[in-house]
């Protein structure tokens, strides 16, 4: 499985967009479903979050390889998806995220840089 990661978190609908975000939210889909066809990813999930008192509403996880995310999030494509997402969602973000043992690698990694502060 993928150790690299793409994490699209969003908040809150603006108020009186909530048609435009279910448009917004199936062009997304449709674009993850095109880049996991195409081989740019390997997997991808979306995930909706109950109430729980904070801001972030739900998420989308891309996994695949650093490079080939690199450049799904750097495509014209990805950014008109962006950068309409940013005009109907608060705290729309996307993240470079690491991922089972990238991500220990880069705790040990952090643990080695920061060894002489204690």
């Amino acid at each position: 499985m993928a150790e690299h990661g793409i994490f699209v978190g969003w908040g809150e609908i603006f108020p009186g967009r909530e048609r435009q975000s279910r448009k917004v939210f199936s062009e997304a889909l449709a674009f993850m479903a095109e880049q996991e066809q195409a081989g740019n990813i390997e997997s991808s999930e979306v995930v909706l979050l109950s109430a729980h008192g904070g801001g972030l509403q739900g998420f989308m996880l891309m996994r695949g390889d650093r490079d080939k995310l690199s450049g799904v999030v750097s495509s014209a494509e990805w950014q008109r998806v962006a950068t309409r997402a940013g005009f109907i969602v608060q705290d729309f973000g996307v993240v470079r995220a690491f991922l089972d043992d990238e991500a220990v690698r880069w705790v040990q990694a952090m643990e080695e840089v920061t060894a002489d502060l204690e």
